[in-house]
């Protein structure tokens, strides 16, 4: 990881991996983040709620940095393409070395989660969480390669996680509504399979809508947080039908 300090050391004891963790998240130093959570899997892969939330929020700012200078890049590249200035040769070498970070971090997590957290046994709401996980990584690696294997695989990962997610939890589940949420950004921004992303959407909202009261006060105010992103992405797609231009939301972190 390209940001962390030489003097830097994951902790040997979990409770002090975990520590530092949390002090790593609020420092933003989300690099060290991913050492002192791999250092959690890789003593004992079996994480509680509050560890899983851990692992998500440390990969996730970790390659949301380099999704962001990624897309500036690309963004940069085009621009000086346009000018024939002889840049763009520059900024796309730039863009490479940023891409092979954003991959790097994929793989990473995509086989830490394979290879360790899924290994053993693990609860449903689990199963549907990692699974998720899983399938966003390489949809964050299709994003800036176009990488035809890790489209088919983020499918293969959506799809067994959506199975288990209607076998085991309520639609109103806050997994389950985070689940369809990024499966539908990913039908439509990247499959371009854009009325399977709206209906896929519009339809779990609608039945989530029935369920919430049913729900404990804490899964209530998570699930209604998601909702609204589903929401905001349903008027943002059906104003892009329109001809409007956007960039859809995910899941939040914990």
């Amino acid at each position: 990881m390209s940001f962390v300090s030489p003097k830097f050391k994951v902790p040997s004891a979990r409770e002090d991996m975990i520590f530092s963790a949390k002090l790593a998240e609020q420092a933003e130093r989300y690099d060290e983040m991913v050492l002192c959570m791999k250092g959690i899997v890789k003593e004992n892969p079996k994480l509680s709620q509050d560890e899983r939330n851990l692992l998500s929020v440390a990969y996730k700012n970790s390659v949301g940095l380099r999704r962001a200078s990624w897309r500036i890049l690309s963004s940069i590249e085009q621009r000086e393409e346009q000018k024939g200035t002889g840049n763009a040769a520059k900024v796309k070498v730039y863009r490479q070395t940023v891409e092979g970070e954003l991959s790097d971090i994929c793989e990473d997590i995509i086989n830490l989660l394979d290879k360790d957290v899924l290994q053993g046994e693990v609860s449903s709401d689990d199963k549907v969480f990692f699974k998720k996980m899983q399938a966003d990584y390489h949809r964050y690696h299709v994003e800036a390669t176009d990488d035809a294997s890790h489209k088919k695989a983020a499918l293969e990962c959506y799809t067994a996680a959506l199975d288990t997610a209607k076998s085991t939890l309520s639609v109103a589940n806050p997994t389950r509504l985070g689940l369809v949420l990024n499966l539908s950004v990913f039908h439509y921004e990247i499959m371009k399979q854009t009325d399977t992303g709206i209906s896929l959407a519009k339809s779990n909202f609608d039945e989530a809508v029935q369920e919430l009261e049913s729900l404990p006060e804490e899964e209530y105010k998570e699930a209604t947080l998601i909702m609204q992103l589903i929401r905001d992405n349903l008027t943002l797609w059906n104003e892009d039908q329109g001809g409007a231009d956007g960039t859809a939301v995910e899941d939040m972190e914990n």
